[in-house]
């Protein structure tokens, strides 16, 4: 498997790019569609994509199914640890995050 962009450290950009896929989910949350509807349609797009940066790293599909546990173990954990450390951020700053006074 080639070197990816998650095997490398978080760049200047990391958080700009990061933001401005949440602006594009929020914009469709703005246009009256539930936001389950678009978490699930995020999340899609985010294994389509590392599904098609995987391949990319290999020369085969033999090659590629032959790592398919091990990248899945990788994105899964990437995933898990991302939504832990931002569901932590959330409950220390849900007052301020969802715009509630602390009152």
């Amino acid at each position: 498997m080639s070197d990816t962009p998650q095997e490398k450290e978080l760049d200047e950009k990391f958080f700009e790019r990061a933001d401005a896929h949440i602006a594009l989910a929020n914009g469709h949350i703005n246009q009256q569609v539930q936001p389950g509807l678009v978490s699930n349609s995020l999340m899609f797009a985010a294994a389509r994509f590392n599904a098609w940066i995987s391949a990319a790293g290999f020369n085969s599909a033999e090659e590629m199914l032959a790592k398919k546990k091990e990248l899945m173990d990788y994105f899964v954990g990437q995933y898990a640890s991302m939504l832990e450390e931002n569901l932590e951020d959330y409950a220390v700053n849900y007052d301020h995050y969802m715009g509630r006074s602390q009152e």
